[in-house]
């Protein structure tokens, strides 16, 4: 189990150095190479919270408040799909993952949505992970077989614009997670099932403007929120049950118009994984005793809900499980664009800390995205990570025509 357990958690991304990995597999605070003690919280299927898509990549993962919403809005904020310009679109995005440790590591993600009116909006999307292949042998170091390791999601999506400016959006997942197919490891020990579970998305979005109509020039702003992965434990076949990676996600962003066909969006999302933080134990006679922290085994909301109070040194840890993505965006006549970003978390709860760049154009119906990622510290796992997303869209004139009939007729 602890062999499964640490590719699961290996394949989050969460880890920076090798001790940092492996540390990973135990519920318990451990010291880095630093000296640095750290409580690191984990969770089953961290894939689920891995950035899909080139544009949000570029801008040090942050996407909850971008503007110019395309399909990949149901894993950012499902709420931004009702401002969309067109009235259908689809997204296709490429990622190999951690590259330089394992060569047949990617994920991709394909997505797509329909506006059922102008307040509207209906999608669907799969996120699909491949882990690469596990080689299995017996006790004896003999080989017996081997199996593809792999994830997925599946969710439908829902959002409904609320006020001139507001909108909310709920998405329902079922994900799927199998990791050995069913092999034991060791004589004796339960065989690694299929795991599988519901989750469910909330959303909101607010989004403001004020321009020159003439010389263009002007400002706009929005807010967005996000709460995903809501749902039940995972388990593979064992009686121990694995939490989901709930998170809760926050997030900004300011435009500066300079004139018609130039302008610079800022973003900043805010993160927050609502799982268990793990407590501080201490051996009393044979029994491992908690002495600091909580029970990460209570109930579920109480878990879940409970992250944002449940740190054993109180408020100042809890800060630092907050990571930070800021990036910035220039555009040229909404065709062009270039973007750098960056990504921190203290170094005390997994040290993630990397800046990214990228760039993307956008035709009348088709668009494409790239970008790279640049580890702040050597030999990190994550170092040549790139993602590569397609995007097509579909009736944009007929979009724009309604679009226009209708602030006619409100004004």
């Amino acid at each position: 189990m602890n062999r499964m357990y640490f590719s699961l958690l290996l394949s989050a991304g969460f880890l920076v150095t090798s001790l940092a990995a492996v540390a990973q597999t135990t519920p318990s605070a451990f010291t880095n190479l630093a000296g640095q003690v750290q409580r690191v919280p984990n969770s089953a299927v961290p894939f689920l919270n891995f950035t899909p898509d080139a544009r949000s990549g570029a801008l040090g993962d942050a996407g909850v408040a971008l503007d110019n919403p395309d399909a990949n809005a149901i894993f950012w904020n499902p709420s931004k799909l009702v401002y969309a310009k067109e009235n259908s679109g689809a997204s296709v995005s490429y990622t190999p993952w951690l590259r330089d440790l394992i060569g047949d590591m990617y994920y991709g993600y394909f997505s797509g949505y329909k506006k059922l009116n102008k307040n509207q909006v209906i999608g669907l999307s799969l996120l699909y992970f491949d882990l690469g292949t596990i080689d299995f042998t017996t006790n004896q170091g003999v080989s017996a077989g081997s199996f593809n390791s792999r994830e997925y999601a599946l969710t439908a999506s829902f959002s409904q614009k609320l006020a001139r400016n507001f909108s909310m959006g709920v998405n329902v997942k079922y994900l799927n997670s199998n990791l050995g197919g069913g092999a034991p490891f060791g004589s004796g020990q339960t065989p690694i099932q299929a795991g599988s579970t519901a989750a469910f998305d909330l959303s909101a979005y607010y989004n403001n403007s004020i321009r020159d109509d003439v010389t263009g020039k002007g400002i706009s702003w929005a807010y967005g929120l996000m709460i995903s992965n809501l749902g039940g434990r995972i388990n593979y076949g064992s009686a121990e049950r694995y939490f989901i990676p709930t998170n809760f996600r926050l997030g900004g962003m300011f435009t500066y118009h300079a004139d018609q066909v130039n302008k610079f969006n800022f973003v900043l999302d805010l993160n927050k994984l609502m799982v268990p933080t793990p407590p501080v134990y201490q051996i009393v006679g044979s029994q491992k005793v908690i002495v600091s922290g909580q029970d990460p085994n209570r109930p579920y909301l109480s878990a879940v809900f409970g992250s944002f109070a449940d740190a054993p040194n109180g408020f100042s840890e809890e800060l630092k499980e907050i990571t930070g993505s800021f990036g910035a965006e220039y555009w040229y006549n909404d065709q062009f664009a270039a973007r750098v970003g960056y990504f921190g978390e203290s170094v005390e709860k997994g040290g993630r800390q990397y800046a990214t760049a990228g760039i993307g154009a956008r035709l009348s119906s088709l668009g494409v995205d790239f970008s790279y990622l640049l580890p702040v510290r050597s030999g990190s796992p994550l170092a040549n990570t790139f993602r590569v997303t397609l995007l097509f869209n579909f009736n944009k004139s007929q979009r724009v025509a309604e679009d226009t009939e209708t602030a006619s007729s409100e004004n």
